[in-house]
């Protein structure tokens, strides 16, 4: 399969990206109040691959989230591609894989593949051209008729990944995807994804606990400060675009973990 799930464009004006402005999020549950991001600004270019990290419940997953339209920021703005989230959802810019393989049980593969492009409304063969393409895409061509409980872990996160690269996304929004994976399926699929993400052109964010999986997926690594999050440091990951897991042993890949550590433990 040689066509690409999205456009294949240069890289942009890093307005083209996704962008904040002064992103202030702001919790209320009865009289308690909670501060979870404050003043963050951000600007990922258009076509590149950052990744969120930070201490648990320093606001990774929240950033993420106004960026997915799901939380709303008390002050500031984003955009993606130079739209709102809401405009960027309606007109479906994102994709969006979350930690877990969320599957029905009782649709197949192929069908829990196409489900976001049914509910747009998208004809049935057009639907099912779309989600055999992507799951071609991460490999998992033969499996289309298989259920969830049929598949392994990675294989339903691999499925997941398609789900939203069937939506043929400009931005690629990824909360942990591989978080609960053994170490042996998380390589194979850090791999798979950078594969992707050269077939596709996608721009990714990731959010992530891990400093080496920060490492081998990014351009750029955005350091998050404990809640209040605030974005303390962008590190630049200068490493090619180029990765394999050999990388790993390499001075200059044990070099930006140890910042990254640094910047983390500041």
């Amino acid at each position: 399969m040689n066509l690409p799930l999205v456009s294949a464009e240069p890289h942009n004006a890093s307005s083209n990206g996704l962008v904040t402005n002064a992103v202030s999020v702001q919790y209320k549950t009865g009289s308690q109040s909670v501060l979870a991001l404050s003043d963050c600004t951000l600007d990922i270019p258009r076509g590149s691959r950052a990744t969120l990290i930070g201490a648990s419940g320093c606001g990774k997953s929240t950033l993420l989230r106004v960026f997915a339209d799901i939380v709303q920021p008390t002050s500031g703005s984003a955009t993606l591609h130079g739209v709102p989230p809401a405009d960027a959802r309606a007109n479906r810019l994102y994709g969006l894989v979350q930690q877990g393989s969320t599957m029905l049980p009782w649709r197949t593969i192929l069908s829990n593949v196409a489900l976001g492009l049914e509910i747009s409304g998208m004809s049935r063969s057009e639907r099912e051209a779309r989600a055999e393409e992507a799951l071609h895409l991460v490999g998992l061509k033969g499996f289309e008729q298989n259920y969830p409980s049929e598949l392994s872990g990675g294989m339903r996160q691999r499925a997941a990944i398609a789900r939203a690269l069937s939506l043929r996304p400009q931005f690629l929004l990824m909360d942990e995807p591989f978080g609960a994976l053994d170490e042996i399926t998380r390589d194979r699929l850090h791999i798979e994804l950078l594969r992707i993400l050269d077939e596709t052109k996608a721009t990714l964010l990731l959010v992530t606990h891990s400093i080496s999986e920060a490492v081998i997926l990014s351009d750029q690594v955005v350091v998050m400060t404990p809640r209040p999050g605030k974005i303390s440091q962008v590190i630049d990951i200068d490493l090619g675009r180029e990765r394999s897991l050999d990388m790993r042993s390499d001075p200059a890949f044990v070099a930006y973990e140890a910042q990254l550590r640094r910047a983390l433990n500041h």
